[in-house]
């Protein structure tokens, strides 16, 4: 197990190194203004919910090589973001703060407790939510900017890890079935890899004092402390509670977490204590690295909607949830399967069109926006083959274009496989998407 550094109670990034003031980065949290009359999103049929813990945030952090180029990264507490949202919001900051759309990331941490941003399932967006979420964005990457002046900075890393308060959830089942919901007590093994990384990103003046921290996990954030809320999950209310205790704004970036969920019995409390221990752990370790360049790429990436059998989709449906999870819900839960299906029957075959973004801080650390909930074994090939030393997946980035699979779990099946809003894109999207991030990759590291 890893060991903490404490001093008098407290972390700290005791680099013992100082850079010349050649960085500079600011930074800004922007709350998320909701209500119970909006519709939460998360699950198959829309819900409400009575109060709130926590606050829903927006978190920007900028990062700028003075005269040269500045990247934007930003955390949302919802579960998804759409372009429809999102392009407008990147346009406005490229023209108020000159930072181009192509070096902003925009990433949902993924919380099944906050309004609906989308249309998925039983439900659609909340649009007066979804006009608070573009107007938090631009407003956090303009305030982050705004405090550039006087965030001279030095950069420090650590490769951390957290591996307890999730698991892969794609339980291979007696019956050859995927588990998704129901009982799993004939559970024969997991089907794919957990990633245990936790990547800390750590930004401080040359006196130490805090300034920015961006760290990134992979696991389904589904839960509360108190009951039927509104919620930023564990993640968020980690970084949060972080922020109070460090000083400096905290951002959390989702990772490949199509395939991973909060399984293994941890709490939605304990799970934050945890994630907390986490990143205190690596903040005492995390060493300088420098940054000679800024650098980020975004292009659009085209797939197409697969072609499906409806009575084989609705076979698979119908037959999970009656054996799984029997009850009154079955027959909603199937009409709700059946009328995303009828919405994209006219659509099979047709192309879409979406973001993939790479972006690297110096030669050692580069971040991958992919605008899926993409499987973790897929996030983790991007990492084995980057020519970076170190690589962050920051799933849901940008866009939602709903589950990306590999391969061998659309021959599994399951959940994250029918066909519906979330999950329709052709098999093998998933792979192509890795391949061309590998190649955007490649060029930001060739690159002079």
């Amino acid at each position: 197990m890893r060991l903490a550094i404490l001093v008098l109670g407290l972390w700290t990034l005791d680099a013992g190194w100082s850079a010349a003031a050649d960085l500079r980065v600011g930074s800004a949290a922007v709350n998320l203004e909701a209500d119970d009359s909006m519709v939460i999103s998360g699950g198959i049929g829309p819900r409400y919910v009575a109060g709130q813990e926590g606050q829903l945030r927006t978190v920007a952090v900028v990062i700028e090589q003075p005269g040269r180029t500045k990247l934007a990264l930003v955390g949302c507490d919802v579960l998804f973001v759409s372009r429809t949202d999102m392009d407008p919001a990147l346009e406005e900051i490229q023209k108020s703060t000159g930072i181009p759309f192509t070096h902003v990331l925009v990433n949902a941490s993924h919380t099944h407790h906050a309004p609906s941003t989308t249309e998925v399932h039983g439900y659609g967006p909340d649009r007066r939510f979804c006009e608070r979420l573009q107007k938090s964005v631009v407003d956090a990457v303009k305030q982050a900017d705004a405090r550039l002046a006087g965030g001279d900075a030095e950069f420090l890393f650590d490769m951390g890890e957290e591996g307890t308060v999730g698991g892969n959830s794609r339980l291979l089942l007696a019956d050859g079935t995927i588990w998704w919901i129901g009982s799993k007590d004939d559970a024969v093994r997991p089907t794919g890899p957990f990633d245990r990384q936790l990547p800390v990103l750590a930004f401080q003046t040359p006196d130490r004092r805090p300034l920015a921290l961006v760290y990134n996990h992979s696991t389904h954030p589904i839960g509360t402390r108190t009951g039927n809320v509104r919620s930023p999950s564990y993640y968020g209310l980690a970084a949060q509670e972080l922020q109070q205790e460090w000083g400096g704004t905290v951002c959390y970036l989702e990772g490949a977490s199509g395939s991973t969920h909060n399984v293994t019995g941890v709490s939605t409390g304990e799970a934050v204590e945890r994630l907390k221990a986490a990143v205190k752990t690596s903040l005492a370790m995390a060493r300088p690295l420098p940054v000679g360049r800024l650098a980020a790429i975004k292009r659009p990436f085209t797939f197409s909607v697969r072609r499906f059998d409806d009575a084989v989709e609705d076979e698979k449906v119908s037959s999970y949830c009656q054996k799984r999870s029997p009850g009154p819900h079955v027959e909603t839960t199937v009409r709700i399967f059946r009328d995303m299906r009828g919405q994209l029957a006219p659509q099979q075959g047709q192309p879409r069109e979406t973001w993939l973004q790479a972006m690297a801080i110096g030669d050692d650390v580069a971040i991958v926006g992919v605008p899926a909930e993409y499987f973790t074994g897929l996030g983790m090939d991007i990492k084995k083959r980057s020519p970076f030393k170190y690589t962050l997946i920051a799933s849901l980035s940008n866009d939602w274009i709903g589950y990306l699979p590999d391969r061998e779990a659309h021959r599994l099946g399951g959940y994250q496989t029918w066909m519906g809003l979330h999950s329709y894109a052709e098999v093998g999207t998933g792979e192509r998407m890795a391949d061309e991030a590998l190649a955007m990759l490649m060029e930001l590291k060739n690159h002079d």
